[in-house]
């Protein structure tokens, strides 16, 4: 069982030990950690935790190795410890989101270019898995430290109260997290300030004449989400506009639906300021296919400059930011931890925004035209 009474993940369910296995100090085949975790109940893994003396298997369990480890005569193969303690050449990112967004997203497509542009350099190899939650994410730290798939790894999505942050300090792995800084995390960060582009992008659509902004925003537990929607909801009360804020998970589906539920209300935003170029583009089919004319009814903006911003019609206005270069940022700062040097926070350039055909001047709502109707 694990410290706190739960079963590690390394470990599995004892198995009866077999007859066969009590004598293998005396046979000429040379033991194996093999034979120590089928002998143990637990995985490879877990033996190798057990043998560095590492988190990650409770202290019963590592006694049990250790005996096992005696009463075998096992000792490490001169040649095998060498390697186990060479660096793995090789840096870990791990993705708690759906495989097929992966393949529609950009930010990430760019940012991995931007991590690949400072390992490759170095002929360090760039591991990558896809998990559904952070519970496998820290599963996912765990068997790689502990099997020294990875000399370090890189930290995306950062949660309130993000659980990783704790367990990357308790296993020792070397990491940095790609988004804001977290106080008294120890772990450096590579980040940009975005409150002053949101500012810049709400005051942008105010002297177009809009004066009801919508927001369709990212998973609300994201930092980055939660810092945006802050500045958003602060910068429109501070020039007295109406604002509003639905929020997606990222995928086109529920852009698409956040999109129809803004559009159907009596008064519907005359601006729109999405959190991703995906949830921009589909937000733009939805409403066209709803009647709107883009910019003349409606004003879309992009988090995030893409491609897909620049072939769609209209072009979509966007925030502009350097992807790649917030990748190798990133990554430079990992290597740096890896090496065992000091290394502080690093902040990127900020990003800008992006004028294009899918913003103009706002159009009279129907409560400015009866009131214009009613005076003349």
């Amino acid at each position: 069982m694990g410290r706190y009474g739960a079963r590690s993940r390394h470990e599995r369910p004892e198995s009866p030990p077999k007859n066969e296995m009590a004598n293998h100090s005396d046979n000429t085949r040379r033991v194996t950690i093999s034979d120590i975790a089928e002998r143990a109940g637990v995985s490879k893994g877990a033996v190798s935790l057990a043998l560095n003396d590492r988190p990650g298997v409770s202290d019963e369990t590592r006694k049990r190795i250790l005996a096992i480890v005696k009463e075998l005569g096992w000792s490490p193969n001169r040649a095998a410890r060498a390697l186990s303690a060479a660096k793995a050449s090789a840096c870990g990112l791990v993705l708690a989101r759906p495989a097929r967004m992966l393949a529609l997203e950009p930010f990430f497509v760019e940012l991995i270019s931007g991590i690949e542009s400072e390992l490759s350099e170095r002929s360090i190899a760039l591991t990558i898995q896809l998990v559904h939650n952070v519970e496998q994410e820290i599963a996912v730290y765990r068997r790689w430290w502990g099997e020294r798939r990875v000399d370090g790894v890189l930290m995306v999505d950062l949660r309130r109260d993000d659980p990783r942050i704790g367990e990357l300090r308790r296993l020792g792995l070397p990491a940095v997290i790609v988004g804001d800084p977290v106080r008294g995390s120890e772990l450096p960060a590579a980040w940009h300030d975005e409150t002053p582009v949101v500012a810049d992008v709400v005051r942008y659509l105010a002297k177009l004449g809009h004066t009801k902004i919508a927001r369709v925003s990212g998973l609300a537990e994201f930092v980055h989400t939660a810092t945006r929607t802050a500045a958003f909801l602060a910068i429109t009360s501070e020039l007295e506009l109406a604002a509003e804020v639905v929020e997606t998970d990222f995928a086109p589906e529920s852009g698409a639906r956040a999109t129809r539920k803004l559009l159907s209300e009596p008064e519907p935003p005359s601006a729109i300021v999405y959190d991703s170029d995906l949830l921009a583009v589909t937000g733009l089919g939805v409403a066209h296919q709803m009647g709107f004319s883009i910019p003349d009814d409606l004003s879309i903006i992009a988090w995030d400059d893409s491609l897909m911003c620049g072939v769609v019609h209209p072009p979509l206005t966007a925030v502009t930011r350097d992807i790649p270069a917030y990748g190798a940022a990133a990554t430079k700062l990992l290597l740096a931890a890896i090496e065992g040097r000091s290394s502080e926070d690093v902040e990127t350039r900020r990003a800008e925004l992006t004028p294009r055909g899918s913003t103009g001047p706002a159009p009279m709502t129907r409560s400015a035209a009866i009131q214009r109707a009613a005076t003349d």
